[in-house]
Order: C-alpha cells, then sequence, then structure tokens
C-alpha cells in the first residue's frame, strides 16, 4: 500500500486530473466546516466543558434512540472501548464475523489491549452471519470456556463491498441475544450509509444494538472522531476507558463542529455517492473486454467492488490502470491518474465519497476503457488465463 501511495504521487505531476478512490477516509473538510472550526466555542472536555462536543453528543445519542454518546478520536477506539464496557471481567468474549473490520485491520486491539477472546462465525456475502452458526457458538457458565458478553456486527460491511445489512437480520439477532442474555455492539463505522441505503432513520438501527459507533471522517467529510453511543451507564464507564486509552482530547470542539455540520450537510447527499457508485458500477460492467467487470446489484452504497480476469497479475494491471499515459489526451481528452487499492487476489475496491463527481465517474469509466483496449490488443501484458 505505501509503494503503490508514492508511485501515484509521484505521477499526479503528469496528470490533468486525479480521482482518488482509494477510501472515503481522504476526503479532506468542506469549506463551511472550517468555519465552523474557527467560529465555534470550546472547553475542556475531559472536564465535560467543551459545549460543542457536548452539543454533538446530545445530539447523536438522539438520533440513535439512546441515552448518551462519547466523542473520541477514531473507530477503532470506539470498538475498543465498546468491547471492553461489555466485556469488563476475565475470561470474556465476543463473536463477530470473521471478515470485520475488527478481525482484520484494528490490530487485534480486542486481545492485545482489552484482554477479551474473539471467537468468528463466518460472514455471508450479504454482510450477515448465519444466526443458527452465532446461536452455536454462544457459550455460557462453563470453567472450560471464556463466557460469550456480546455479538458484534458491522454495517454497512467494509470487506463485503459496503453491503447495507438489513434491519431483519439485526432484529433476529437481536432477539437472540435477548434469549441468552449477552449484548450487540454495532460497529457503524458507513452507519449513515446504511441509513441512506435502507431508506430508514439512525433509530431504527439503534432499537436493535446496545450499543454503535459511528464515524464522521468517512462518508462524512469530517476530518477526525467518532462517537460511541449507548446508555448513560455504559458511557460513563466508556468514558473512564477513553481517558485511559489516551483518548481524551480537551478542546477537541473545533474537531466536533466539523461533525455537527456533517450531520447536517453531508448526511443529506450520501445518496448522491450511491448513485455516483451506481454508475460506475453498471459503467464497468457494460465495458466491452473480460478484463473487468462489476455488480451492480450488490452495490448497496458508496463502494464498487471490481473483478478482474482470472489469471490476471495484479501487480501488472495495479500499474496500467495508474498510469498516466500521453495518448489518453488524444482519446479521452485529459490524461486521469485514479488511485485506487486492490482488495484481493482478483478484485480492486473503489470508495465514492464527496470529492467524486459524476464528471469524475464518467472520466474512470473512460480510463478503465482504455487500459482494458490497450490490454485487449496485446499492447499491456498483464497476464492471462493459465498463467
Amino acid at each position: 500500500m505505501l509503494a503503490m501511495n508514492q508511485m501515484c504521487r509521484a505521477l499526479m505531476k503528469d496528470a490533468d486530473h486525479v480521482v482518488d478512490l482509494r477510501s472515503d477516509t481522504v476526503t479532506k473538510p468542506t469549506p463551511e466546516m472550517r468555519q465552523a472550526m474557527m467560529d465555534t466555542d470550546v472547553g475542556d472536555d475531559v472536564m465535560r466543558e467543551d459545549p460543542t462536543i457536548n452539543k454533538l453528543q446530545e445530539r447523536v445519542a438522539k438520533m440513535f434512540g439512546k441515552e448518551d454518546a462519547l466523542f473520541v478520536p477514531t473507530g477503532t477506539m470506539a470498538n475498543l472501548i465498546a468491547v471492553m464496557c461489555h466485556c469488563h471481567g476475565r475470561a470474556e468474549e465476543v463473536i463477530l464475523g470473521d471478515e470485520s473490520h475488527i478481525i482484520l485491520y484494528e490490530q487485534g486491539a480486542l486481545a492485545t489491549v482489552g484482554g477479551v477472546h474473539t471467537r468468528q462465525v463466518k460472514n455471508l456475502p450479504d454482510g450477515t452471519m448465519d444466526l443458527n452458526e452465532v446461536r452455536a457458538a454462544i457459550r455460557g457458565d462453563d470453567i472450560h470456556f471464556p463466557k460469550t458478553r456480546a455479538i458484534i456486527i458491522e454495517n454497512t460491511h467494509n470487506n463485503k463491498g459496503g453491503r447495507a445489512v438489513p434491519l431483519s437480520f439485526m432484529k433476529e439477532l437481536r432477539e437472540l441475544t435477548k434469549e441468552h442474555g449477552i449484548s450487540v455492539h454495532l460497529d457503524g463505522a458507513r452507519v449513515m450509509n446504511a441509513v441512506c441505503a435502507l431508506g430508514v432513520e439512525p433509530i431504527d438501527i439503534g432499537q436493535y444494538a446496545d450499543s454503535i459507533s459511528m464515524c464522521f471522517s468517512k462518508g462524512l467529510a469530517a476530518p477526525v472522531g467518532s462517537a460511541l453511543i449507548g446508555t448513560k451507564e455504559f458511557i460513563d464507564r466508556a468514558r473512564m476507558l477513553r481517558k485511559g486509552l489516551g483518548g481524551g482530547m480537551r478542546q477537541a470542539g473545533v474537531l466536533a463542529a466539523c461533525a455537527l455540520v456533517a450531520l447536517d450537510k453531508s448526511i443529506p447527499r450520501l445518496h448522491e455517492d450511491h448513485e455516483n457508485a451506481q454508475r460506475l458500477a453498471q459503467g464497468l460492467r457494460d465495458i466491452e473486454s473480460n478484463m473487468v467487470t462489476s455488480d451492480p446489484s450488490v452495490t448497496d452504497t458508496n463502494m464498487v467492488v471490481i473483478h478482474l480476469r482470472e489469471g490476471t497479475n495484479m501487480s501488472r494491471f495495479m500499474k496500467a490502470i495508474t498510469k498516466v499515459y500521453d495518448e489518453e489526451t488524444a482519446v479521452n481528452g485529459s490524461k486521469l491518474l485514479i488511485r485506487i487499492f486492490p482488495v484481493g487476489p482478483m478484485s480492486l475496491r473503489a470508495v465514492i465519497h464527496y470529492h467524486v463527481t459524476s464528471a469524475d465517474i464518467e472520466l474512470t469509466l473512460k480510463k478503465f476503457k482504455f487500459v482494458c483496449d490497450l490490454i485487449d490488443a496485446g499492447k499491456i501484458d498483464v497476464g492471462s488465463p493459465g498463467m
């Protein structure tokens, strides 16, 4: 990843335009956010005296139908604190999907920092889990095993291409956890994308979780911050853990101000990102080449999974699609640099966000067609089936 970033930065000087599809974390604060940072009132948040953070916490708690919320630096910290709140004894565990963000991309912090065991259940293609498998994984009072305290779900599901997990699954899972007296934590880094895609309100999702983490610095385009949401008792404990983990940020109202703007301005436009993702997925599917394809039917939100022809050398294809060609100007009207990451042996992921316009989607499709034409003509070698 680092080498790919360095290569793309070197190529930026040769491009007329750059479309950054690596992640929605690359967004920069909007002009309104920058102004809000200048104008907002601040105080010491560790002493609970920052009025802007207090306003943000009250607002997101109400959105999800909960009693309280806590502003934290990152989603990773929000998830860690949540699990440490649910599992505050020894020999306790959580159940979660084997392709969850917490398992794959959060450094094993539940175990290394929180001392919590993780028990994995296979994630299905739509981001859900087989509830029979979940039920079978739950462990109670037996001195040989850690005791299950919570089940974690992710909505939208990152590693499953931004799938919006349906409310019906969340409802059934909630009923299962009530039977066993255990909690549900929702890793909702992109939960507002799920709200948009499902056509529901945040409280409709919140009713099926005991705790929720939501991120402001992804599709909502704020620069920093997440919220952890739950009962007052839960958040009181979370606040203590945040301090111990180094998450007390003092006069961080300048960051919360951006999050408040995001709630007002970024959430209402998320459908634009989803529509642009659909355009990209449909356009890739329609390219007259077997080199790339995508499936609009599973493009629920702002992520597009791009599948490459079997046998393709990913390293060669990445060099081809991220290269800037002089010939592009004559064919496409300009030289485009696409920044994008692979997410599997034969797949890439494009993430649409605030800075990606419908015009950028058209340019991206032209660039993919341009490169696919060169590959199909034998002018670029990216490997072939059977290699």
